[in-house]
This record gives structure tokens, C-alpha cells and sequence, in this order.
């Protein structure tokens, strides 16, 4: 593994579990703001780890890359926590943020949970935000998520690339599984991902990053085995949202998350279009069997847990 680079002043990461996105900070000399705030579960230990490193200053501004559950679950809390905090979300569901819709938020869908938040005003794509004391380029980065942007800081050419871009892939393509045809979005992210030129990159989840080349080629080499292979991805789809109910539940008998799959649309939409030979209960217990052989989980009789 290559070592980690050394963050520009003012720029801290908070590295959290696969549950939460990471969360950033970028502080001033007047201001400091927050990327992302992370998942509801864990919004008490985001609101502590923010307090620890602003050591007394006060969080001025709260940004979202995109409103998936595991990137805004957070967002309630601090709001309540620093009640002056100005929050931007991306433009694109701004409306059913505003009107408090979870179904097009897909928190119902997903069957995952995040507490009804505010906002202040949107960013939009094209235009510049002062995070710090710097500006940072917005930009749009559709394919995981179709209302996504990235944050672009040309003088250090630090990239704050949400779930676009991993050291080793990219978040799962969700419009796919809603039956757009979104691979082509990820592939242009990625080429302008690579047209920003970043020296570091801060994603979503995972460690920050400096092997840029290494990271868009495996990228791009995902993304070429989901194309060709569209029903990889809808396997790989499906066992990420069900790691994901098992890292907030931990343990979970295998009837009732059997019974959390079926209520959620998104699973009986995977098993309604794409899989034929069986049926939703042997699914779900196909697609666990496959976290335990990789070690993503264990069973013990009826009983799931997360590993």
C-alpha cells in the first residue's frame, strides 16, 4: 500500500466506518465548514469527532455531496447541535428536500433511515464555493447518484470526490437499478476526474488517496465488467444494501431481514427484473450465503452478523 499524503493546512478528515460517509473539515481563519455529516446511526459520534477537532470554534457551514442516507443522515443533528449552521445541498432534490419526500430522497426505497432536515440554499454546478478560505470548484458528477457534484481546490488540487471515485472503484450506479441508463455518466465523471488533474484525492468513503492513475484505471476497468455484465452489478448492488442494514443492525435474524429486503422497493425491483430462477426468500439467502463466503458476514443458525 502507498503511504498517505499529508493533507494542505485546514483540511481534516474524519475516516469513518463504511457506514457513514467520511466527513471533512475545511477550516479558516474565520470559518469552518463540513463535507458530509454521515449516517444517522452515528450522528452523536459525528457531532463529538467535530467538536473535538474544532476544539471550541463554532461549525459556520454544512455541505452535502449528495443526499444518499449514508452522506446527510447527519445532517438533523448538527443542525440542531450549532443552530446558526448554514447547510447547501446540490440542486437537483432540493424541492423534495424542501417538501420532505423520502420516497424520491430513496431513504423508503432503500429502506434506510435519515431524520428530516433544512437547507439553506443549493449549489450549483459551475460555480465556486468558499470552503476555508479558499474557493472550490462544483462540479457535477452524476452516475452513482444522478444530482451528485465533487469539490474541486485548484491551488492544491485537492479533489473531495464523494462517492465518483475510490482508491479502488466507485460507489454503486443507483440510477441503473431504477432502469436509467447512467454507466456512461460514471465514464465521464471519471474522464473529468482525470481532466481536473488532483494531486490528492478525498473520497467518499476510505482513505485519502494520491495514486490517481492506479485508481482511474481500476475504476474504469470496474466500470467496463458492470457493462458488459450488467447482472454483476446488480449482484454487487444488492449484497451492498444488504451489508449495509447488516452494519447498522450488526445482528439480524434471517426471516426478518429476509422481511426488511421485501419491504423495500428497490430489492423487490432487483428481484422483479433480474432474477428469474428463484424466489425472493432463496435470493436473499443466496446473497447471504455470498457475504459469509466473503467474509462480509457470519451466520450462526438463523442469525446474521455483521463482520
Amino acid at each position: 500500500m502507498s503511504s498517505r499524503p499529508t493533507l494542505p493546512g485546514g483540511i481534516i478528515l474524519l475516516e469513518r466506518g463504511w457506514l457513514s460517509s467520511n466527513n471533512i473539515l475545511v477550516c479558516g481563519r474565520d470559518s469552518c465548514a463540513l463535507v458530509d455529516s454521515g449516517y444517522v446511526s452515528h450522528a452523536k459520534q459525528t457531532i463529538s469527532l467535530v467538536e473535538t477537532v474544532l476544539a471550541g470554534r463554532q461549525l459556520n457551514l454544512l455541505v452535502n455531496t449528495h443526499l444518499h442516507s449514508d452522506h446527510c443522515g447527519g445532517n438533523a443533528a448538527l443542525q440542531d447541535h450549532y443552530p446558526e449552521l448554514t447547510t447547501l445541498i446540490p440542486p437537483g432534490l432540493s424541492e423534495h428536500v424542501r417538501s420532505w419526500d423520502p420516497q424520491a430522497l430513496t431513504y423508503t426505497p432503500t429502506g434506510q433511515s435519515c431524520p428530516q432536515f433544512q437547507f439553506n440554499s443549493v449549489m450549483e454546478p459551475g460555480t465556486e464555493i468558499k470552503l476555508g478560505d479558499l474557493s472550490w470548484q462544483i462540479h457535477a458528477a452524476p452516475g452513482h447518484d444522478p444530482h451528485s457534484v465533487i469539490l474541486f481546490e485548484p491551488s492544491s488540487r485537492v479533489l473531495l470526490s464523494a462517492d465518483a471515485l475510490w482508491e479502488s472503484g466507485f460507489g454503486v450506479v443507483f440510477p441503473e437499478l431504477e432502469g436509467s441508463d447512467a454507466f456512461d455518466e460514471v465514464g465521464q465523471t471519471i474522464d473529468l476526474i482525470e481532466s481536473l488533474s488532483p494531486k490528492i484525492v478525498i473520497p467518499g468513503h476510505g482513505p485519502a488517496f494520491s495514486n490517481i492513475k492506479t485508481a482511474i484505471t481500476a475504476a474504469r476497468r470496474r466500470l467496463d465488467g458492470f457493462v458488459a455484465d450488467p447482472a454483476r452489478h446488480v449482484k454487487y448492488a444488492s449484497k451492498v444494501l444488504l451489508k449495509f442494514k447488516l452494519l447498522e443492525a450488526q445482528a439480524i435474524e434471517l426471516p426478518l431481514f429476509t422481511a426488511w429486503a421485501l419491504s423495500s422497493p428497490y430489492f423487490r425491483l432487483l428481484h422483479a427484473q433480474h432474477v428469474f430462477n428463484i424466489d425472493f426468500p432463496q435470493w436473499i439467502d443466496q446473497l447471504t450465503l455470498e457475504l459469509v463466503k466473503s467474509g462480509a458476514a457470519s451466520r450462526d443458525g438463523l442469525t446474521v452478523r455483521n463482520t
